[in-house]
């Protein structure tokens, strides 16, 4: 059945096989025929078109009784990623960043109530949560997502925090209205955020916006730590201000970047 407020130019069949890709969320790897139609709101036999065509594609491959994503998948997110030229830039600046604290490093983008790490730069540390490209957690509660929440006014906050999470995990600190307001307003004015053992026990960060040529925020930069290894005190002292440093070297050269020409070559060329 086509969707309500799909215009004209719509193709139903594309956004299926979207929705059978997003079906397998954390927790669910594997999947048989039936829950991937339960989960889609697809009839059996149109998922099960949609799975096999999946497979010949190289992004969906038969598990057991079930199916499951391949790597290739990644693949999806990985050309948003360079075709933004974000990693690209910030990648000498992370790793630099990771060399002086000794800690992993992160960039990570809004998507509904949700921050999405596109960039990361990592140590080998043993810590509460797994983190790599395409880990979603709840934006308020992390570093990152409460600079990139602060960029946006606020109808844009509360239409962005009034999407569902799709990152399946509760995080501790529940705010009301008022209290997040009050930390968002803060992040603004002071231009970097904290999170102490907010998303969960033992990850304590700082983070800071990357801005294009424009001023706008188009992603945010973060330290990670564990709270029991690094004191407040040094996170704020030692490793913030290298970490300011690094987001505006990192912005700058994407200004920089934005700001040359470029030539699109003709095939008479």
């Amino acid at each position: 059945m086509p969707r309500e407020g799909a215009g004209p130019d719509f193709i139903e069949a594309l956004a299926r096989g979207l929705d059978v890709i997003t079906a397998f969320e954390p927790g669910r790897p594997v999947m048989t025929l039936a829950e991937v139609a339960t989960a889609t709101g697809l009839a059996r036999p149109t998922a099960r078109r949609i799975l096999l065509t999946l497979t010949e594609l190289g992004y969906v491959r038969a598990e057991g009784a079930g199916f499951a994503l391949t790597p290739r998948v990644l693949d999806l997110g990985v050309a948003y990623v360079r075709s933004q030229g974000l990693w690209d830039i910030a990648r000498p600046h992370m790793a630099e960043l990771s060399a002086a604290t000794g800690e992993s490093c992160s960039v990570a983008q809004l998507d509904g109530s949700d921050i999405v790490y596109v960039a990361r730069v990592a140590v080998p540390k043993i810590v509460a949560l797994a983190v790599q490209i395409g880990t979603r957690f709840p934006a308020l509660q992390t570093s990152l997502g409460k600079v990139l929440l602060a960029a946006l006014c606020p109808e844009e906050v509360e239409q962005a925090l009034a999407q569902p999470s799709r990152s399946g995990l509760t995080a501790r600190w529940q705010p009301g209205p008022d209290e997040r307001d009050a930390e968002l307003r803060e992040v603004r004015a002071r231009g970097w955020a904290l999170t102490d053992e907010q998303l969960a026990l033992g990850i304590r960060s700082v983070a800071a916006p990357l801005r294009d040529g424009a001023g706008r925020v188009v992603g945010a930069l973060n330290v990670n730590t564990h709270a029991a290894e690094t004191p407040l005190e040094h996170l704020l002292d030692h490793h913030l201000p290298l970490l300011l440093r690094a987001a505006g070297e990192i912005s700058a050269d994407f200004a920089r970047l934005a700001a040359v020409p470029h030539v699109t070559r003709t095939a008479a060329s």
